[in-house]
């Protein structure tokens, strides 16, 4: 039946009445039509699902270029800074840091691309960008490589904590990761997700508490423990530093909320300039201060300078780190698979937690190593090697 036909129709007496009679009736006709087309949009845009890596929003839809440059910044700015000292102990200083700044100058390379095809595509997250450019296949391939980095990173974030927990409780590895596995993923079970505003927030005490503790070590520093070469250790700051930048699923959001294409890429210079100036000036802290000998956890050496206070505030930054970028990236990629693959809210919970907690007690449990492997695999895939297909396959067709 055609919509017009399904508009009722009142019986009119006069003629200003006829009149208003139409008016209202052509209202009505518009509307469902309206909501017609609304229904149509919402049924063929049902199979795309964003993929998602942080839990942090952009809340309002104008920001200005402060509060984008804060949401980049922020979305960087976690666990992965933890691994970069002991990661850049295995090839000494100055090659540490010449992989580090080559890594934050092709992260932003890339980063100029995620830009631009969310531009050209009206804001489109990352699943959209690699299902238009390389098909379905392309959109499973960054499901797989967010679920691959995730789970490396939830892994490394047991590990660590298992490390926190030891250090601060007296208690085994394993019994402090099993009892930080069970409250947090409890947590991501209840959904308890915080705020983008909470996760800025402790984006930037974390920030606060790395300058502090490079202060507490300048006094201890001396150029002779890091000035040294080696090889071995290349692919694993390769792989934290990849880790540690990556920021490109929040770069969609940021441009839509800025608004330009030029002010966004201004904003984006800034954005990985300033994180890698600070892991910059963190690792070479710790470097020049123990050498070869840098705990795993960087900041769990302080105990060996300050004693118990050391350990106190050596402990307490991993604490907040892991603590807060476990339950990001789990809730992350448990509504990655009940969005892109259909699993119910419990599936896609024990999906998301159980396997790196097995993997662990089967007895990896080398923080740094590990995420370093997510570096060099899921982040290489999602945010260097995905886009630059994309580009690829952009410049192909044209």
């Amino acid at each position: 039946m055609p919509v017009s036909d399904r508009v009722p129709r009142r019986k009119v007496t006069t003629s200003h009445g006829r009149y208003y009679a139409e008016r209202q009736a052509l209202a009505r006709r518009k509307k469902v039509r309206r909501n017609a087309a609304l229904i149509q949009l919402m049924r063929k845009r049902k199979g795309a699902a964003a993929i998602r890596t942080s839990t942090i929003r952009v809340e309002k839809a104008h920001i200005t270029k402060k509060e984008a440059l804060a949401i980049l910044v922020g979305t960087q700015i976690g666990a992965g800074v933890l691994g970069l000292p002991y990661a850049a102990s295995k090839v000494g200083l100055l090659p540490a840091l010449g992989v580090l700044f080559g890594v934050m100058l092709l992260m932003l390379a890339t980063a100029f691309i995620v830009l631009k095809f969310t531009a050209e595509m009206g804001g489109a997250q990352m699943s959209t960008m690699a299902s238009r450019t390389l098909g379905k296949a392309g959109g499973w391939l960054m499901y797989l490589s967010i679920f691959i980095m995730s789970f490396g990173a939830l892994l490394a974030y047991i590990a660590g904590m298992g490390s926190v927990f030891s250090s601060l409780f007296g208690v085994s590895d394993t019994v402090g990761a099993a009892v930080f596995w069970a409250l947090a993923s409890f947590v991501i079970y209840r959904g308890l997700e915080a705020s983008g505003k909470t996760e800025l927030i402790m984006s930037y005490i974390m920030l606060a508490l790395f300058v502090g503790v490079t202060l507490m070590l300048a006094p201890h520093a001396g150029l002779d423990k890091g000035l040294y070469l080696q090889w071995d250790g290349l692919l694993s700051i390769t792989g934290v530093a990849i880790f540690a930048l990556g920021c490109h699923t929040i770069i969609p959001d940021v441009y839509k909320g800025l608004g330009s294409y030029e002010e966004t890429r201004k904003v984006l210079v800034l954005a990985f300039l300033i994180p890698t100036a600070v892991y910059a000036v963190f690792t070479a802290a710790f470097l020049l201060v123990f050498g070869k000998a840098t705990p795993e956890i960087a900041t769990q050496g302080l105990e060996l300078l300050y004693g118990w206070a050391g350990r106190i505030a050596g402990n307490l930054i991993p604490f907040l780190a892991i603590t807060t970028s476990y339950i990001g990236i789990a809730l992350a990629q448990q509504s990655n698979s009940e969005e892109f693959i259909r699993l119910d809210r419990k599936a896609a919970w024990a999906l998301t937690v159980i396997p790196p907690a097995l993997v662990y007690f089967a007895g990896i449990r080398n923080f740094a190593d590990v995420l370093a492997f997510a570096g060099d695999t899921g982040d290489m895939l999602a945010f260097i090697v995905l886009p630059l297909l994309m580009w690829l396959a952009m410049r192909l067709r044209r």
